[in-house]
């Protein structure tokens, strides 16, 4: 396929083996800068279960769950099944959902710079009003403008990260998203540890601090450079190469610079990239931008750490002890993020997809026989059984961090040609919001209806996402992101829906 070109204006051409350059601590400085971009998100998956297990919040919010949480002869299982609350948190993610389709146009026609400051600013507003509440409606609004911080924020950083990075640390540089968010999480839970102890205006606090990853990202936006492929794809062709001179630390950049040239050339041939990613040449990375985030959220990681103190404490740990645990849970959801970022670009996408899918399957069922034999209506969890639980849920969160987690983002950001990678990413950040609306509406019901079952219902989530990788997901690992078609015409199933003639001078 040496020498092939890509239909209709000759995009990819398989000359990776010519690009030059080093990793330099330009690039590792402005991918450090936009990664911060993932930690407001992060910030909010874990601040957003501690608060909503804080009697005082629960108190002025939502009475009816704190009087039922006083109650011991309420099911443990059931004690925060109110649809009011799982709003409080979902709202958020409905919210990102529609701010991702709207960032889409803005990230392609003005850059991914635009957009990261975009989402700071956002999500800076959207703190203030947490902090400020007074009632529901100002609770409300301000988790609707974190949600437009974070639609923005996910559409564009990701991007960023993939088109900054050089092809052969593309993996681990993009996991720096991943490790912001996993960071944000752990540090959530730590201040969720301390406010519960300041009351009544803990909670507060908590939502109040996430103002400080935001004004990071909107600084950091401001002060990062645009990416060379954006920057050429606005016609500022010079600015382009002297931005990827700069960040690969060589002036002989020819080869990486004429495949963004060409991908340029088609990408602004397309008016509607939309519907152009419809198109039977894009039906692979189209399956892969909607399976990989729903399947991601479908792990059930959304659950434990949105709702850890909140499922913890249903477990029969007390209010110190919920808290403790979920911030341990945080902690090695973390640490796992860097065995990723060490092992992907080696390892590769596909081994860690599926031996993380494993652990996880094996982690979820043991929990399950753990709660259906040890734990129920009459019955508290033991000590050792409930270390146990801890355990095994730790294990869970170990394998989603250097599996599902980092690489639901990475696999569809690297995928798509310039032409709509935009938009790709755009559908890909709001399945994975649409998912985590869905999931975090219905946890609390699913909780009280399916008891340890609700464990059982994801372990037959990841078998089959575990099988999909297996079957349809080729290896990505360094593959140039303006190379990857070739990746398709390759593969043993997708080469059959690419048409042959997409592909000329094989």
């Amino acid at each position: 396929m040496a020498g092939g070109s890509f239909h209709p204006a000759g995009v990819a051409k398989e000359r990776a083996g010519q690009y030059q350059g080093r990793v330099t601590l330009y690039v590792i400085i402005a991918c450090a800068v936009a990664a911060i971009g993932g930690s407001i998100f992060g910030y909010d998956v874990g601040i957003s279960g501690g608060v909503t297990s804080m009697d005082a919040f629960l108190e002025k919010f939502f009475h009816t769950v704190y009087i039922r949480k006083q109650h011991a002869h309420e099911s443990h299982y059931c004690k925060y099944n109110n649809q009011g609350l799982a709003a409080f948190t979902s709202s958020l993610y409905l919210a990102g959902l529609v701010a991702s389709v709207v960032a889409s146009p803005i990230t392609r026609k003005y850059g991914r710079r635009i957009s990261i400051v975009c989402g700071g600013i956002s999500f800076l507003v959207g703190a203030t009003l947490n902090a400020s509440a007074m009632n529901m409606a100002m609770l409300l609004l301000g988790r609707i403008m974190l949600g437009v911080g974070i639609g923005f924020g996910n559409q564009a950083v990701p991007l960023y990260l993939s088109e900054m990075a050089p092809t052969h640390l593309r993996g681990g540089l993009n996991m720096m998203f991943q490790l912001a968010t996993t960071l944000g999480i752990f540090t959530a839970n730590m201040i969720n540890y301390g406010t519960q102890k300041l009351q009544p205006w803990g909670w507060r606090l908590s939502l109040g601090l996430a103002a400080f990853p935001a004004l990071l990202m909107t600084i950091g936006g401001l002060f990062v450079p645009e990416t060379p492929n954006s920057l050429i794809e606005q016609g500022q062709k010079e600015k382009g190469r002297h931005v990827l001179e700069k960040i690969r630390g060589t002036k002989n950049v020819d080869a990486e610079f004429e495949d963004m040239m060409d991908a340029s050339e088609l990408a602004n041939s397309i008016k509607h990239p939309f519907r152009n990613i419809l198109e039977r040449r894009n039906r692979p990375q189209l399956v892969m931008a909607i399976f990989m985030p729903m399947f991601q959220i479908l792990t059930g990681i959304n659950s434990i750490l949105f709702y850890a103190p909140v499922l913890f404490q249903s477990m029969g740990f007390g209010g110190n002890a919920s808290l403790y645990s979920s911030a341990l849970t945080g902690a090695v959801l973390a640490s796992s993020t860097l065995i990723s970022i060490a092992a992907v670009d080696k390892l590769g996408r596909r081994f860690l997809l599926i031996t993380g899918g494993i652990q996880m399957i094996a982690c979820q069922v043991i929990v399950a026989i753990i709660l259906g034999l040890k734990f129920g209506k009459d019955q508290e969890l033991t000590k050792g059984f409930s270390i146990l639980v801890v355990f095994f849920i730790c294990l869970f969160v170990l394998a989603f961090g250097y599996s599902w987690g980092p690489l639901g983002w990475t696999v569809p950001s690297e995928i798509f040609p310039l032409e709509t990678r935009s938009a790709g990413q755009s559908i890909t950040v709001a399945v994975n919001l649409l998912f985590t609306f869905i999931i975090a509406q219905a946890f609390l019901s699913l909780l009280c209806a399916f008891k340890f079952g609700i464990f059982l219902f994801f372990a037959g989530w990841i078998t089959i996402m575990t099988i999909f990788v297996y079957i349809f997901l080729p290896e990505t690992k360094g593959v140039p992101i303006e190379e990857m078609i070739f990746m398709w015409r390759k593969h043993w199933f997708w080469k059959s829906i690419v048409p042959a003639g997409e592909v000329e001078g094989a």
